[in-house]
């Protein structure tokens, strides 16, 4: 199944180029994983160790010119790369390679203050393509951000209070920028070329040689036979995908081309098949063990190790995929769904015998991460066992077009995250200059009154509200600065507190009125978006309030006792399942449930996953008192009818 259905896909945002520009993209791609390799092992291939600033230049050199050829300026230039497309990837390739020769200079200070003439210049010139890199990858309103938020130190002094700082110069906030460790050689740049090289390398391996079409068999072979089956291909294939891919807009593009047709087939409705689509894409980016760059970020600030970050996000994963699962399934059987036959699915074994690797080699990374501590070594070491199995393996052996595509992919990859991961270095210049995190974090704490679940709801809010336009990694960056420290000082750990940042930054993806990934799901399926966006709020309710349980009990994401993690993660287990039942309107066991029933169990599930001893108890006590009396009833009910009964 996966093989035939994976050559479908919808359109791509890159640019069909020709062979000699792919040749050359593919030499710069091979360039970047030297530099890269060269850069954490130590190699000194030129003689000599390469400073880290100097690395980070040469990497935007390598890269940052090929977001102009990929990414057209409109889509009427869609077909032809214009001059102007190739007078801005020369300057991407020469300002950023003239500046790594004067990494001793930038790291002393002396041209953040007051570069000179020529400087400010090529300054001017490199965020004006970083901004149109924005514009062309992510969208206007993510660089129209970028340019607001970079600007708050010059119209500081005519904007509100709560914004305003000391007066700055043009000349020194693009010094700042440019030169500084508070713009794109900072957080954007050790993120990326720090942290996420290696693993977009790894990605775009697995993704190269084959791991898509893998997962999506094996989740058919695991689940495609149960009732409603495609649908719980879906999560599963989106769930694995999703982790590769760090996108839930990529991850409902790809797996959402194969997944949302092929449960429309089997009778879902268009709404709803794109509801489960984008809820599985979602839920996907914060599933272990590679997740999007907001973790890797939250890594950078934190100075949390990764492999503690990934298992913190094990058990939101899981209870999120759980609910959905729950609801799916309910759906399933209200309306007689029924599963694939077994001719119709891959053999587990057969799909097994093909892509075991791809399973060994993620196994493998997770122990490097989480045993060896390896850290941003763990994706190299990971992505040449991978290379290596793929070679002396028949029929996996990557041939010399196939390691061409390879390269393509890879490059894609690297392009697509530098060009939205590098403009966060102008938000962030913007904001830490003025002091503008410290003036939004007092906003916060005023309007809450102290109170630190109102602080906490506001904050919530705001991450919604940011999140908006698409803009997971800078809204995430934003609030680390501004409300993370006020939220840590307040007693709240702060893993549970970065966490909590990530996860309401993802809910405008299916939450209106926005719901990015929710639209672009029901386009694919010919569905009414917002229907698809009020029931991907059900289907994903779980992320709604998982954030505010382990904010409050960090043992939900293993900080503390085991102990009390098995305890209340058993409870938000339960808790979960009742709840997910109650919206369905079905629980295994009891069937098809009134609607009456369906509020009083919605509140006491939610009571039961609550991390709080009474609120487990009113939960426990309610849920029995009232599945028991449902059970009764129905037993007395059914025995009434049978015949002889009275």
């Amino acid at each position: 199944m996966g093989s035939d259905a994976s050559k479908k896909s919808v359109s791509s945002p890159h640019r069909e180029v020709g062979l000699p520009v792919r040749i050359g993209f593919s030499i710069f791609t091979v360039l970047t994983v030297v530099l890269a390799v060269d850069y954490f092992f130590s190699l000194q291939i030129l003689g000599f160790p390469i400073p880290q600033w100097q690395y980070f230049f040469l990497l935007i050199a390598l890269l940052l010119p090929f977001v102009f050829v990929y990414y057209p300026a409109s889509e009427s230039q869609r077909d032809k790369i214009c001059w102007y497309d190739w007078l801005a990837a020369g300057l991407a390739f020469g300002i950023p390679f003239y500046f790594q020769f004067f990494i001793k200079e930038m790291e002393m200070g002396f041209w953040a203050m007051s570069p000179e003439p020529l400087n400010l210049i090529l300054a001017v010139i490199l965020t004006l393509l970083v901004l149109e890199g924005a514009r062309r990858s992510a969208g206007v309103i993510f660089a129209l951000v970028c340019i607001i938020v970079g600007a708050i130190p010059l119209l500081s002094p005519i904007l509100p209070e709560v914004l305003q700082g000391p007066p700055i110069t043009f000349a020194s906030l693009m010094g700042h920028i440019t030169f500084a460790g508070d713009g794109y050689a900072g957080i954007p740049m050790i993120v990326f070329g720090g942290i996420l090289v290696g693993f977009l390398l790894f990605a775009g391996l697995l993704v190269g040689t084959g791991a898509g079409d893998f997962f999506i068999d094996l989740a058919t072979s695991l689940a495609g036979t149960q009732r409603g089956g495609m649908a719980k291909v879906a999560i599963i294939a989106s769930g694995f995908f999703g982790s590769l891919s760090g996108s839930p807009l990529a991850n409902i593009a790809s797996t959402g081309s194969i997944t949302i047709p092929a449960m429309k087939k089997h009778n879902y409705p268009p709404f709803y098949a794109a509801s489960v689509e984008a809820c599985a894409s979602t839920g996907g980016i914060l599933m272990p063990p590679v997740m999007g760059a907001a973790a890797f970020i939250m890594a950078s600030m934190t100075q949390v190790p990764y492999a503690n970050i990934m298992i913190a996000a094990i058990v939101p994963s899981v209870l999120f995929y759980f609910g959905l699962y729950i609801q799916i399934d309910g759906f399933a059987a209200k309306t007689h769904m029924r599963g694939l036959t077994k001719e119709e699915c891959p053999s587990l074994r057969d799909t097994f015998v093909k892509g075991w690797h791809f399973l060994f080699v993620i196994v493998f990374l997770v122990w490097g991460l989480v045993y060896m501590r390896w850290e941003a070594l763990a994706p190299f070491y990971a992505s040449l066992v991978l290379f290596v199995i793929a070679m002396t393996r028949k029929n996996t052996r990557v041939s010399p077009a196939k390691f061409f595509a390879i390269l393509g992919i890879v490059g894609k990859l690297f392009i697509s995250t530098l060009a939205v991961i590098l403009p966060i270095g102008i938000i962030v210049a913007g904001v830490s200059i003025t002091g503008v995190a410290s003036a939004f974090t007092a906003g916060i704490l005023k309007l809450s009154g102290g109170v630190p679940f109102v602080a906490l709801l506001l904050g919530a809010i705001a991450c919604y509200v940011l999140g908006m336009a698409g803009m997971l990694n800078a809204t995430y960056i934003f609030l680390a600065i501004s409300f993370a420290p006020a939220m840590v000082l307040a007693g709240f750990e702060i893993m549970s507190v970065h966490l909590f940042i990530i996860y309401y930054a993802m809910i405008s993806m299916i939450t209106p009125p926005v719901a990015t990934g929710a639209f672009l799901a029901a386009s694919m399926a010919g569905a009414p978006p917002m229907k698809t966006a009020f029931t991907s709020m059900r289907l994903g309710v779980v992320i709604y309030f998982i954030p505010f349980f382990f904010i409050y009990e960090p043992s939900m994401v293993f900080v503390g006792s085991l102990l009390d993690s098995a305890i209340h993660i058993s409870t938000a287990v339960a808790g979960v399942f009742v709840l997910a039942s109650a919206l369905e309107g079905y629980m295994v066991g009891l069937g098809i449930l009134k609607w009456t029933m369906r509020l009083p169990l919605a509140i006491f599930g939610l009571f039961l996953a609550v991390p709080s001893i009474l609120f487990v108890i009113i939960g426990l006590c309610g849920v029995f008192a009232f599945v028991g009396g449902y059970y009764f009833l129905s037993t007395g009910k059914k025995q009434k009818a049978l015949p002889g009964n009275p």
